[in-house]
């Protein structure tokens, strides 16, 4: 019954990555696309926790630990990059 529960949660969390990255190469404006690469770090997390529930392997749960560390670390590098822009009266 959990197998079938975690396999559907996984196609349901692919079709979630392949919608942000078509909005990610579509996309009609810059916040659009940074948007979908947020939503893309954020379901490829969850999809490397439902294998590592899948397959049992704690592998899966640090690679998820780092994708994290990653998408925080370029979140807090854009928000400094925009807030020194703000403070030079410069759009980001």
């Amino acid at each position: 019954m959990l197998n079938i529960a975690i396999i559907t949660a996984c196609v349901m969390v692919c079709t979630a990555l392949l919608l942000s990255l078509y909005r990610l190469l579509i996309g009609p404006s810059v916040p659009d696309r940074i948007l979908a690469l947020d939503t893309l770090y954020i379901n490829s997390i969850a999809l490397l926790i439902l294998l590592g529930i899948f397959l049992r392997s704690n592998l899966y749960y640090e690679a998820a630990l780092l994708i994290a560390l990653m998408a925080l670390w370029a979140h807090s590098r854009s928000v400094n990059i925009c807030f020194a822009a703000t403070l030079w009266n410069k759009p980001c």
